[in-house]
């Protein structure tokens, strides 16, 4: 067995506290599994989940895996559906996408060939597949037990609905039915329940990139931050309160998907829970940014690629996005102007009026490039100079990512993408981050515009790491090279005095470069204001990057956008009220 594969495996083991128990019966046994009943409800999630005792698994699985019969079978119940689809569209979101994929293992692992949104003709829906396990168990009589974890990412949005999958198998290619269940999300307009067990058909085979494929787990795995429960934060840093992280007076447990807190390069989790038990394969959950892509794209992106073209962000919107050129008002909209929100054009101030109006479906709505750009670029009137009025707008983001993506075709080639080649090949892939980043929601045309407001899936390893990189002392800098424009992440992350963006909803909130700042003295009790810049998306994301080296972030979905108290608790663990003037 490798050694990632055992370590990943002995992980498992102690984090799957829903699993079944030795010699607890299953409802989705041997009998079940090879039977026809129906499955009539979700179950525990520990029946994903190796029990305690497991074996090795009997057999390894190389090969393809097919499902059927996804439109017929599926059953669902509703918990939030703000928008009526569940009823006027049930067989839409109750029924799966057509299954048919690839897979290997290493040990214990299985590993999908496929990784990242994986785009569907569902209307719905598209995959994400994640690495499983394998194993044994004495009443499955002969047989090896395999266990998936998947999501279901929501087209053209970026709601994710977390499921399990489970099966039997041999190498001869018998295999049972797939029950499968999705029990949690990150979602706040639609919360449902999802179970069934489609029929199957195992196709064993050799997988001609399988060694590629356990390569990169491998390095992947490996790259991840130590993680240990919330709880040992109080055993390693004493005086430390856990309970501050994650509170459920800030963020009710039923909407919370995960948390976690890093200090000294350690990675202190929480959360995971779903409505049928603990989630096995926290790791590996998939999680949405929404409006992080705002700073880990657009902002980071830009500021990754001023470091090869320094100007980048003085060139203007009109000279690389024909749409705003037609709509006039634009000539003199630069791009560092998009990224900070202050293109001048809107219709009110107020914060989120402009975001949450109806007028703005057609823009999320639609799937096409040209009708996205030309909604962006001439819906808003001109209003204010640019650089002067802070208005939150996803819009302009948009508008800054084609530019972004015009710019890079007409400098480097006109086969690059402005995602792959610069975000992912400069930032993501150097980091050895999870293969989920590597893709990123695109318009479903030939352009395959990179959304740059939304539409990344994370895990929670990714956002920590990326968190502790910009947090850490110095310039962010991979084998010794500086990744970023020095001058541009000062200003994004409040470590220039002269420059703390603009204001934004009242007077305690800046906006600079792609990312929020906030000013919590009255949190800490400092005499002087204490600017901590965060990443923030939509439902109720946060994370943190706090002055005294550490990252707080948590993912829910109830709309709370509260963290005072994880930031007082982070002060009181390492304080961070430094002279005022000061600056990391």
């Amino acid at each position: 067995m490798r050694r990632t594969a055992h370590i990943a495996w002995l992980t498992l083991l102690s984090l799957a506290a829903g699993a079944a128990e030795s010699g607890e019966s299953r409802t989705l046994d041997h009998d079940f599994l090879l039977g026809k009943a129906p499955l009539d409800a979700p179950v525990s999630t520990g029946e994903f989940a190796p029990p305690e005792g497991a074996g090795p698994p009997r057999h390894a699985f190389n090969g393809r895996l097919t499902l059927s019969r996804e439109r017929l079978i599926g059953a669902m119940r509703v918990w939030r559906d703000d928008y009526g689809t569940a009823k006027t569209a049930p067989q839409v979101l109750q029924h799966l996408p057509e299954f048919d994929f690839e897979f290997v293992t290493s040990g214990d692992v299985l590993l999908p060939v496929e990784r990242g949104a994986i785009a569907s003709e569902h209307p719905q829906w598209e995959y994400v597949l994640e690495p499983g396990r394998v194993w044994s168990e004495p009443d499955d009589r002969g047989l090896t037990r395999a266990a998936l974890p998947f999501s279901l990412a929501e087209r053209n949005a970026n709601c994710v609905h977390n499921g399990l999958l489970t099966f039997l198998y041999d190498t001869t290619g018998r295999v049972s039915r797939a029950a499968y269940q999705v029990a949690s999300e990150t979602c706040l307009y639609l919360k449902i329940d999802l179970w069934g067990a489609l029929p199957a058909r195992y196709r064993p085979g050799a997988v001609g990139s399988a060694a590629q494929v356990v390569a990169a787990y491998e390095r992947e795995h490996a790259a991840r931050l130590p993680v240990r429960p919330i709880e040992a934060l109080a055993r390693d840093h004493p005086g430390a309160r856990p309970e501050a992280f994650g509170n459920t007076a800030d963020v009710p447990a039923a909407d919370m998907t995960a948390y976690g807190f890093v200090i000294d390069g350690v990675h202190y989790v929480g959360g995971c829970q779903t409505r049928q038990g603990p989630y096995p394969y926290c790791d590996v959950l998939d999680l949405p940014s929404y409006s992080l892509a705002k700073s880990l794209v657009a902002g980071l992106g830009s500021l990754a690629l001023a470091r090869e073209f320094p100007a980048v962000l003085d060139e203007h919107i009109a000279d690389y996005v024909p749409a705003c050129k037609a709509a006039g008002d634009w000539a003199d909209v630069r791009f560092r102007d998009a990224l900070d929100m202050a293109t001048g054009h809107y219709d009110s101030t107020r914060y989120d009026d402009d975001e949450k109006s109806a007028a703005m479906l057609p823009f999320f709505i639609a799937e096409d490039h040209l009708a996205k750009i030309a909604f962006a670029c001439g819906h808003f009137p001109r209003r204010a100079p640019p650089g002067t009025q802070w208005v939150y707008h996803t819009i302009d983001t948009y508008i800054l990512g084609t530019a972004l993506q015009a710019f890079v075709q007409r400098r480097l080639g006109a086969k690059r993408d402005f995602y792959r080649d610069i975000v992912v090949a400069r930032l993501w892939d150097p980091l050895a981050l999870s293969p989920v980043l590597r893709t990123t929601r695109r318009t479903r045309d030939l352009a395959g515009q990179p959304f740059t407001g939304w539409g990344l899936t994370l895990h929670r390893d990714d956002i920590a790491r990326i968190g502790a990189l910009l947090v850490a002392a110095g310039a962010p800098r991979i084998a010794g090279q500086p990744l970023f424009d020095e001058r541009g992440l000062r200003i994004a992350l409040q470590r220039d005095p002269a420059d703390r963006g603009l204001r934004a909803i009242d007077d305690s909130f800046r906006y600079a470069r792609g990312f929020w700042a906030h000013d919590v003295s009255p949190y800490i009790g400092c005499d002087h204001p204490v600017w901590v810049p965060y990443m923030a998306g939509f439902g109720g994301i946060n994370v943190l990057l706090l002055p005294n080296g550490t990252v707080y972030y948590y993912f829910s979905d109830g709309e709370a956008f509260h963290w005072a108290r994880a930031a007082a608790e982070a002060h009181h663990i390492r304080p961070y009220c430094a002279p005022a003037g000061t600056s990391r």
